[in-house]
């Protein structure tokens, strides 16, 4: 294959501003790739409906340089650093619409996007960096501690519970899985619900690693919110628990992926979209990262696939 330098943004015949990328997505994923983008002096236009799905969290841990931090800070900053780059247009709103557009050639599609304040624009390539949505049980109480007292990810916030007594709402069979990490960090009670109950070699596992194991389910969440004081059981009980950990279930916050006809995998969560080791996904052209392109969930994941996309999509206009 012959190299081929990257286009400059140029307008269409239609009126549309086309770029050699559009991100979708401006949470640690979608920044991390237009920084490699911007840096490689394409023209990309990053897209952003401003509801990162870390933005229910205090704070962020585990992020180089950047431990204890609030998500907010860490994406204005990374945001401003962005927008310095002369090749890099920034836009809130929400697409609502995407497709390919006439295909010049099989290697170099064209997409066009639609926003919702009826801007229409037209990329090279898309990147998908929406997230996740996520939905909890429903428990009363969970959902006003969510990111704060309520967590999903042992690695991004145990250490600051730590010590505190924790509880593991089973959402799904993954979460016996969970439950066996969190003992490292706190006294640690399984809640199977009475529908996610841990096979007989689970439950010596579980045992060997001090884990309660409880079948009578939560109902509701005890205290002043974000604080937890303690969860009622479907049998009168009351436990002291200060810390629940639970596996949402995740979708898609809007069908971009869909619309342009990406393959899904399938993960314990909910469904992700699927991508080989270029972040390419199944449609020639666009790429995915972050939490909607992975079962595995954390801000530096995210970062560093949104890096690989970059690199991927750059490489995709040049070589193809």
């Amino acid at each position: 294959m012959s190299p081929n330098v990257p286009s400059a943004a140029q307008s269409t015949t239609a009126g549309k501003k086309q770029y050699d990328v559009a991100v979708i997505g401006a949470g640690f994923a979608g920044l991390s790739a237009a920084m490699q983008l911007a840096r490689a002096r394409c023209d990309i236009c990053v897209i952003d409906a401003g509801e990162p799905r870390n933005r229910f969290a205090t704070t962020a841990h585990g992020v180089l340089g950047h431990d204890g931090k609030t998500p907010a800070e860490i994406r204005t900053t990374a945001i401003d650093q962005l927008c310095r780059y002369e090749t890099v247009d920034f836009r809130r709103g929400l697409v609502t619409d995407a497709m390919a557009c006439t295909l010049r050639d099989a290697s170099d599609p064209l997409f066009g996007l639609k926003l919702a304040d009826g801007i229409t624009l037209e990329a090279r390539r898309i990147i998908l960096a929406t997230g996740v949505r996520d939905s909890l049980p429903d428990i009363p109480g969970l959902a006003e501690r969510w990111g704060k007292t309520v967590l999903h990810c042992p690695y991004c916030h145990g250490y600051e519970v730590r010590d505190s007594q924790i509880g593991v709402i089973a959402t799904m069979p993954a979460s016996s899985h969970q439950a066996m990490m969190l003992p490292d960090w706190g006294p640690t009670t399984y809640f199977s619900q009475s529908e996610h109950m841990p096979d007989d070699d689970m439950v010596l596992a579980m045992r060997d690693r001090g884990i309660t194991i409880e079948h009578s389910p939560i109902v509701e969440l005890l205290g002043k919110a974000p604080v937890i004081d303690g969860v009622r059981l479907a049998d009168g009980r009351t436990l002291h628990i200060q810390t629940i950990f639970a596996g949402p279930t995740v979708s898609m916050p809007n069908p971009v992926a869909e619309m342009l006809g990406c393959r899904f995998d399938e993960g314990p969560q909910g469904p992700f979209i699927a991508v080989d080791p270029s972040q390419e996904t199944s449609v020639p052209g666009v790429f995915a990262a972050g939490d909607a392109a992975t079962a595995r969930h954390n801000a530096t994941l995210a970062s560093a696939t949104g890096v690989m996309a970059g690199f991927g999509a750059h490489q995709s206009l040049v070589f193809r």
